[in-house]
């Protein structure tokens, strides 16, 4: 079912009919299921078809594609075939292909009991019965096309992640067996892609996020892409445009504009999580946006930057997409680090050939790593708390409380203040809104007194 239909032919004979004289052609780039976009070419010149025909031809231009199936139309009385890469006579693809890579792997301690291990908080079907994964999933696809969708996930849920996401190749899962930050899912992520693709243009995208409108975000997304796209050397970050003085998450210090890229920046630097007083200014000064961690570049980008600054992962990962077999020994020894200490921080400050540049992200969006962000998406009851399940309060303001039992079990709240309640079949966690922040270090006593079982 890869065949295009006729009226991709159509179009391509239509666009080669308006467009007159060689120096004003165009070209219908068919990627992929759709015919993704027209792409202008200037003073190309005309190159013969060959006798044997090459396997896609429109015009006096001419690429080779991978799929081979045969379309007959009437472009000049040539034959037209669609291909899925459309490239220059001289090999170079025309469009690169555009990929996504889901980062699902994080063990979400910060919202223990919710989340445990073996059922981290990107799989909790929290959001009227849909996951974190499922969601983000759902934000990319009809953008860009299963077969070039891929999640980078701990092993231990790879199979929680297929049974989520059963439109995906098995083969597009990919299991770490051992968390080493970002920069390893990361780099490896990007390694296979480039594999499979050398030209491959990728987005590294979050399972922790809400993000909506989903329109508009898609519409960033695709912005990010023709950044990267036309800007080789770019690293593509979305910075999402402040609503408050969020002491949360981390900044983008903006420069300028690219004046051949509107909606494009330059990014200055890197902020850390500032504290209220910090926050307040990075607001008010207009010139900072909130780090997302969402990332789009090529493949061979990120790839050559990491030889320049960290060889060492570079070669292990190439090593890895070549030889899979090798995971379990080489993914353990990658540096653990995060991707925006390896990479972004040092390009943003000269370290390398590259440049940090990126699309502003104007819709709604939260990272959910606490039970403060993740109660945020809950409705507020007349009290000012935020509660999910089968739950009762009085006399209770400003409390997080959440039931998962909801069938079995009633939790309930008497004259409480800024509290958290969570029950789950397995632990129950109550603790004043002040100290949500040490969950984590909670979790490690639970694991050091009562085993993984429970943590």
């Amino acid at each position: 079912s890869r065949k295009y239909s006729y009226d991709a032919v159509v179009v391509l004979q239509e666009v080669w009919r308006l467009s007159g004289q060689p120096s004003g052609k165009y070209l219908a780039a068919v990627m992929g299921e759709t015919l993704d976009r027209l792409v202008r070419f200037q003073e190309l010149g005309k190159v013969r078809p060959r006798a044997n025909r090459p396997r896609f031809c429109a015009g006096p231009f001419w690429g080779r594609g991978v799929c081979g199936q045969k379309m007959r139309g009437r472009s000049g009385g040539w034959l037209v075939r669609a291909s899925w890469k459309v490239l220059y006579p001289d090999g170079t693809r025309l469009v690169p292909m555009r990929y996504v890579v889901i980062m699902a792997g994080g063990s979400g301690t910060r919202l223990w009991p919710l989340s445990r291990q073996g059922t981290p908080k990107q799989l909790l079907e929290l959001f009227d019965g849909v996951s974190l994964l499922r969601l983000a999933y759902e934000r990319v696809a009809g953008l860009i096309p299963n077969d070039r969708i891929l999640v980078c996930t701990s092993r231990t849920y790879i199979d929680q992640v297929a049974a989520q996401l059963p439109e995906l190749d098995p083969a597009n899962l990919l299991g770490e067996p051992v968390g080493r930050d970002s920069l390893g899912a990361v780099a490896w992520s990007a390694a296979v892609v480039m594999h499979r693709d050398p030209e491959a243009v990728v987005a590294m995208l979050s399972a922790d996020h809400i993000i909506s409108p989903v329109a508009d975000f898609q519409a960033s997304l695709t912005r990010a892409f023709e950044a990267a796209e036309s800007r080789p050397q770019g690293l593509i970050t979305m910075g999402v445009v402040p609503t408050e003085a969020h002491t949360g998450y981390g900044y983008l210090r903006r420069d300028q504009e690219l004046t051949e890229l509107p909606g494009v920046w330059r990014i200055a630097e890197f902020r850390e999580k500032p504290d209220r007083e910090l926050a307040e200014q990075y607001l008010a000064s207009g010139c900072y946006w909130w780090n997302s961690g969402l990332f789009v570049w090529r493949a061979a980008t990120l790839l050559g930057q990491l030889d320049q600054l960290h060889p060492e992962v570079a070669a292990s990962v190439r090593q890895l997409a070549a030889e899979p077999e090798l995971l379990d020994e080489i993914f353990p020894t990658l540096t653990k680090i995060s991707i925006d200490y390896a990479v972004m921080q040092p390009v943003s400050q000269g370290a390398t050939d590259a440049e940090v540049l990126a699309v502003p992200l104007t819709t709604s969006w939260a990272d959910v790593g606490s039970f403060i962000s993740l109660a945020e998406q809950f409705a507020l009851d007349a009290d000012g708390n935020r509660v999910q399940g089968r739950t009762i309060s009085l006399n209770s303001q400003g409390c997080i409380i959440i039931n998962t039992v909801a069938d079995q079990h009633l939790v309930a709240g008497l004259g409480l203040r800024d509290t958290l309640l969570v029950h789950t079949p397995t632990a129950t966690l109550a603790a004043p809104l002040t100290e949500v922040s040490a969950v984590r270090d909670l979790v490690e006593q639970v694991r050091l007194h009562h085993g993984d079982h429970f943590a």
